[in-house]
């Protein structure tokens, strides 16, 4: 005789990977389309074919030729590795700050911080540009990593993984003789790698993907990033897929190889995050 529980629980087993299963080819069909749509040649760009009929590495020479590809990935690798690792330290910082020192205006700070992670970069834009502009720094990658040298969605993130942290540890280090910055770098920093590691991810993909402010502050394709070089693969009279697609794979790379270098902090980081 079945057991009603038993086939209950292998419906809802099979329920749960069926939307699992869709919700990953969702999520893995636009990268398939893009690497499928940059080795076909003009004529089959807008044919629904699984796969190119005749495979062509036109498009990746096109790309690489229509715009400086190479200056663009340096500068957006410069910046994005800048600026994800300033926006590390700081938060890293603030973090240590808020958790473990009480001081005056504490609560205020904190709650400042927050209000200013739901206002839009694009509100405070045109004053970074006047302040930028009063520096010097247009058409400079310190103008575009400066004023994203602090990130308050990495504050409030690390807070609350600092804040999970257990507390014995801390005093005994300080017991032990430990300073703040040494109890920082050597007990909280070498345990909670992970998590920082998987928020150092996001940081990147953030900054690597930023297309508003470098519109804004660069005007020679030299300086600029690649996100404003994919840009010029578009106009009104005819999109060019092929290239396009091209250029968008290899602007990929850097973000999938980040991932695959970090992966197992990554996991860890969700793990852990999942059992507390």
């Amino acid at each position: 005789m079945k057991n009603p529980r038993l086939n209950g629980s292998r419906s809802a087993t099979v329920g749960k990977h069926t939307v699992l299963i869709l919700l990953s080819f969702l999520a893995i069909f636009p990268f398939y389309w893009m690497l499928n749509t940059s080795f076909k040649p003009a004529g089959e760009v807008y044919s629904t074919s699984l796969l190119p009929s005749h495979w062509t590495f036109d498009n990746y020479v096109q790309a690489w030729h229509a715009i400086p590809m190479a200056r663009m990935m340096t500068n957006s690798i410069i910046v994005a590795v800048s600026q994800t690792a300033a926006q590390l330290l700081t938060s890293i910082l603030a973090a240590y700050a808020f958790t473990r020192w009480d001081f005056r205006g504490k609560g205020f700070f904190y709650g400042l911080i927050s209000l200013t992670w739901l206002v839009p970069f694009q509100v405070i834009m045109i004053p970074n540009y006047v302040v930028i502009s009063s520096w010097g720094l247009r058409n400079s990658l310190m103008g575009l990593i400066i004023p994203n040298i602090v990130s308050a969605f990495a504050v409030l993130q690390l807070y609350n993984t600092f804040k999970s942290f257990p507390r014995t540890l801390i005093e005994a280090a300080h017991l032990d003789g430990a300073s703040d910055w040494s109890v920082l770098w050597q007990t909280i920093f070498p345990n909670l790698r992970a998590s920082i590691a998987s928020i150092g991810v996001l940081l990147f993909i953030s900054s690597w993907n930023d297309y508003f402010w470098p519109l804004l502050v660069m005007n020679k394709p030299e300086h600029a990033t690649l996100q404003i070089g994919l840009q010029s693969f578009m106009s009104t009279d005819a999109n060019l897929w092929g290239p396009m697609m091209a250029a968008t794979t290899m602007a990929s790379l850097p973000i999938l190889l980040l991932y695959f270098i970090l992966q197992r902090q990554i996991i860890d980081s969700f793990v852990k995050g999942g059992l507390r």
